[in-house]
């Protein structure tokens, strides 16, 4: 047996564009690190976390780490005792897919303690178990995050868990800019402002977006790809006031050669989708210079899409 794992988790943009629910995307960075070794007692024992300002608790049946970890460990190794230290590289209820990806991180890490048993199919069960605990029963964080690129979520079951094809235009060549304000935004409140009934022609033009977002997948379009992400009429229009200045921000973005904005899961973070690394430091800088005259805080990075999800490092 190994006697120690490191795992990478990385970040997620759930909710992608008309996607609500049912589409995410991995992306480059930031993402969560978790290690786990043996020890003598039975159970799962989280020994320490950084990174989260003392925020999280580190009862592992509390956690989604810990009960992502449980769960495997009962199924691979139930009399084993494993230790978990985690490292918080994503910030707390920001949209990236935070509790997704310590799960998964812990998920895999334990997997491979014990010389990888599981599939990573296997492994679903136990992270829509942690992610049941903060944020309901979806998978479309915690799916790209353990698989990497765009993952459609039909449902809960591994044969709902649908891996799209990442094509070099859109992997190789698109860039993209996370916007994070200094802000919580915990989704129990981004889910309270949503609708409980639509119209018809929005919901006609939801599946519109959804048809043409996986279209443009599979044909590796950056351009239709892009208008796709911009054809969602129900979740942004309901969310957008929860976050300061989102319309400009995303106006502002546009203007400077971005091809398309949105909210990144249940925000505050939005993402916006440039062709190119040049028009994304372009876009940074001019949200940066923004937020500065606004006297705001806000992260920025510039990422791509993270073919590869968690992997040992």
């Amino acid at each position: 047996m190994t006697q120690s794992v490191k795992v990478f988790a990385p970040a997620t943009v759930a909710n992608l564009g008309p996607g609500f629910d049912i589409i995410g995307m991995a992306v480059s960075e930031p993402g969560d690190i978790v290690i786990a070794n043996h020890c003598s007692q039975p159970g799962i024992f989280i020994r320490q976390i950084i990174g989260d300002n003392g925020q999280l608790t580190m009862d592992a049946t509390q956690n989604t780490a810990g009960i992502a970890a449980e769960f495997v460990r009962q199924q691979i190794a139930p009399h084993a005792g494993v230790e978990l230290r985690i490292e918080k590289g994503l910030p707390l209820a920001s949209g990236l897919g935070s509790s997704a990806a310590s799960a998964v991180a812990a998920a895999v890490a334990v997997n491979a303690l014990f010389g990888n048993p599981l599939t990573k199919y296997q492994l679903l069960p136990a992270l829509l178990a942690a992610e049941a605990s903060v944020s309901g029963q979806h998978l479309d964080n915690a799916a790209p995050s353990l698989f990497g690129g765009i993952v459609l979520a039909n449902g809960t079951a591994m044969e709902d868990i649908h891996l799209l094809p990442v094509g070099p235009h859109l992997g190789n060549e698109t860039s993209f800019v996370l916007v994070s304000p200094e802000m919580k935004l915990p989704t129990s409140e981004a889910r309270r402002v949503l609708p409980t009934q639509i119209l018809f022609s929005d919901m006609v033009a939801q599946t519109k977006g959804i048809a043409t977002l996986i279209h443009a997948i599979h044909l590796d379009d950056v351009r239709l790809f892009a208008k796709a992400l911009m054809m969602d009429r129900i979740i942004y229009n309901a969310r957008k006031c929860l976050i300061p200045h989102s319309e400009a921000i995303i106006d502002l973005a546009m203007s400077e050669g971005a091809l398309a904005g949105i909210i990144s899961g249940g925000g505050p973070t939005l993402m916006m989708m440039t062709p190119d690394n040049t028009i994304a430091e372009k876009v940074q800088h001019t949200i940066r210079e923004f937020y500065r005259q606004h006297s705001l805080n806000v992260t920025t990075r510039i990422v791509k899409i993270a073919v590869q999800g968690a992997k040992i490092i």
